[in-house]
């Protein structure tokens, strides 16, 4: 059924992300991200002891910032029916606060009202930063980068897998090692972990050190072991930007021998916010290149149809 809120419907346009044709939406978000920018600054500069004079002045940029977060987390919540158009207006509003993004901005609010005098909670506020995933998630590189990360999700928790086991096994092994010669040092399997850790990483702080010729030469097996575990994940994903892009050069190929049609998604498109799966299950409809910003991309099951994009599509 038709909107018959057109202001409401505007300002869903604006607070989502701009395209460099809609001028007020590209404002906004660049306001945001200033907003953002320098709030984080703000926080930075007041841990220097040379900075307390500007107090009042950092105080200031924290109320502005909140009242600016505030304000645009109430209007998503007013046109979170918008944004999912098949769900009631309750639900929406539900949908959209327990979303990635929902939790995000309400992070980015509640140290400010509730925990500002722990110092755990006010470390919350650095959430602030992840708020500029909000606006770099629309972006195209953005958008095959986490496409990457989830096509090769099951591969990347193996290595991951494969690090944390070495890692237990290094640190009781080198506990086991160290612990009569260094007890003040290797105090526990703990003590182990941290320096597995910073070995296997490749980060080596050098504030624990083996002295026995057994923890040493560990130590030493452990270097080379970090180089090739961490080349792991680094080979994973590279591996998938070359399949992303023979994915999307095959798939150039062959479009001219299919039936194919282009659509734009505008405001009372029923395909915003429904994934390529769920399009293909409800209407039969494959959904074979989607174009965002004027960058083609090949999409995933999993990639999400937002306003403005143009989906070359054909009926099963």
């Amino acid at each position: 059924m038709e909107d018959k809120r057109p202001l409401k419907r505007r300002i869903f346009e604006i607070i989502q992300i701009g395209s460099v044709e809609d001028t007020p939406s590209k404002a906004f978000d660049i306001i945001i991200a200033t907003v953002i920018i320098v709030n984080v600054l703000a926080m930075f500069l007041e841990t220097f002891d040379q900075m307390a004079r500007f107090k009042p002045v950092f105080d200031v940029i924290e109320l502005v910032a909140i009242i600016v977060f505030c304000a645009e987390y109430i209007l998503r919540i007013w046109t979170a029916d918008i944004l999912y158009p098949d769900e009631s207006r309750g639900k929406a509003i539900l949908r959209y606060i327990s979303s990635f993004e929902g939790v995000i901005q309400l992070g980015t609010i509640l140290p400010f009202y509730f925990f500002s005098g722990f110092v755990v909670f006010r470390m919350l506020r650095v959430v602030r930063i992840f708020h500029l995933f909000r606006i770099n998630s629309k972006s195209d590189s953005f958008e095959v980068i986490t496409s990457v990360l989830y096509e090769k999700r099951n591969q990347l928790m193996s290595s991951v897998f494969i690090i944390i086991v070495l890692m237990f096994a290094a640190s009781i092994c080198m506990y086991s090692a160290e612990h009569e010669a260094q007890p003040d040092v290797f105090k526990n399997a703990f003590s182990g972990i941290w320096y597995s850790v910073s070995t296997i990483l490749t980060i080596g702080y050098g504030d624990l050190s083996p002295i026995t010729i057994v923890g040493r030469i560990m130590g030493i097996l452990l270097g080379f072991l970090g180089v090739g575990l961490v080349a792991i994940p680094t080979g994973i994903i590279s591996a998938g930007f070359v399949e992303q892009y023979t994915q999307f050069q095959n798939s150039r190929t062959t479009l001219d021998d299919i039936d194919l049609r282009t659509i734009e998604t505008d405001i009372d498109s029923k395909f915003i916010g429904l994934t390529v799966r769920e399009i293909n299950d409800a209407y039969g409809t494959a959904v074979v290149m989607a174009k965002r910003r004027g960058i083609n991309i090949v999409p995933n099951e999993d990639y999400r149809v937002e306003l403005g994009d143009e989906l070359i599509i054909f009926d099963k």
